[in-house]
């Protein structure tokens, strides 16, 4: 069984630009504080967008979708569950809301990790929730031909208990040194828990809530004001390339973390700039409602669908927002991607920020 000792690799992760990453991060964690103590009221819509756009994207990513309409509806627990999918969803609902106000309760140890893995699936007629794999399990990609290649074999089922027993056991141990600094840790931990891939159906999710609990455990709340999840879905391809090369010699121990830790921490950072731009918009509303929607686009990191434009200014009607993204396509300041429900709009940067 491959083993871990976390303290020999964070020295080696700590590399001028990933300690330039860390302090961009603690930097922006202590501004975001201050205006939380200072607006708390205000932030309420930040959170109902969030809790809303993790649930989707977190799904998405692994092929889990419902009507937009639907979604809402789940989210706020204002319907139930119709199908399989709307189940998962439902599920994942409810485990972000026990993180979001129980993490200080929840220590990152196996007994934990299965409680949430239960919950995930408890609208589920499964019997896979809180139970490791029974079987061994493959990541694998699908090629445009359709044909199927595996990109890495996991820890087989058997050694997957005692697995997750020393993962936790090192990152616990590992905490405990003063010098070390918690967010350089979680991406290594979370590359290892995908690594071992502890269960039938459900690690990918499993990973991104458990990031969100870690970071709520050291103090990094950005996940409950910016979706963590949108944020790797729009940069899917991207996040899947650092996976690969992270996890290349993984079982040998000769497996280089540092492409997995900068996304992450590239990911955190995104999030903190978008919460930065997010409430000076909150706190900036006597600016025109056309004006307020070009610069939630302009502001945000990746694309945005018309809807998840409205979600962000619930007292700017459709037809503005519609009116003001024909205007912003015809002055060139956005770009139209793709078609019918999936369209999307990203801020013209090559023209606009030059």
């Amino acid at each position: 069984m491959r083993t871990v000792n976390y303290r020999e690799t964070y020295q080696r992760l700590l590399t001028p630009e990933i300690v330039s990453f860390l302090a961009q991060i603690h930097e922006k964690k202590g501004q975001q504080n201050l205006f939380i103590e200072a607006h708390k009221d205000t932030l309420t819509e930040l959170l109902e967008i969030a809790r809303i756009q993790s649930t989707e994207a977190s799904n998405r990513i692994e092929g889990i979708i419902t009507t937009d309409d639907r979604l809402k509806k789940i989210v706020r627990n204002k319907t139930a569950p119709r199908n399989r999918s709307e189940r998962e969803i439902a599920g994942y609902r409810d485990v972000l809301m026990t993180i979001h106000e129980n993490y200080d309760y929840i220590p990152v140890r196996p007994g934990s990790i299965l409680q949430l893995h239960r919950d995930l699936y408890k609208f589920s007629n499964s019997a896979v929730g809180g139970n490791y794999k029974n079987s061994d399990n493959i990541i694998a990609e699908e090629l445009p031909d359709g044909t199927k290649r595996v990109r890495f074999e996991p820890v087989p089922a058997w050694e997957t208990p005692e697995a997750v027993d020393n993962l936790c056991n090192e990152y616990n141990e590992a905490l405990k040194d003063p010098d070390t600094d918690p967010l350089l840790l979680l991406p290594v931990f979370i590359l290892d828990f995908l690594c071992i891939h502890p269960f039938n159906d459900g690690n990918g999710r499993m990973s991104r809530l458990l990031t969100l609990l870690i970071l709520y455990r050291t103090g990094y709340v950005v996940g409950k004001y910016i979706s963590l999840e949108k944020l790797i879905a729009d940069n899917k391809e991207s996040y899947y390339e650092a996976l690969l090369e992270s996890s290349a010699g993984w079982h040998d121990g000769e497996n280089d973390y540092l492409p997995f830790v900068r996304y992450m921490l590239g990911i955190i950072i995104a999030a903190y700039r978008d919460f930065e731009s997010r409430v000076k918009i909150l706190i900036t509303k006597g600016i025109s409602k056309p004006e307020r929607v070009r610069e939630i686009i302009r502001n945000t990191t990746g694309k945005l669908t018309k809807n998840e434009i409205m979600d962000q200014c619930p007292d700017i009607s459709q037809k503005t927002v519609e009116r003001t993204l024909a205007s912003l396509l015809a002055g060139g300041e956005i770009i139209k991607i793709g078609g019918g429900r999936y369209t999307s709009y990203i801020w013209n940067r090559e023209e606009n920020d030059r």
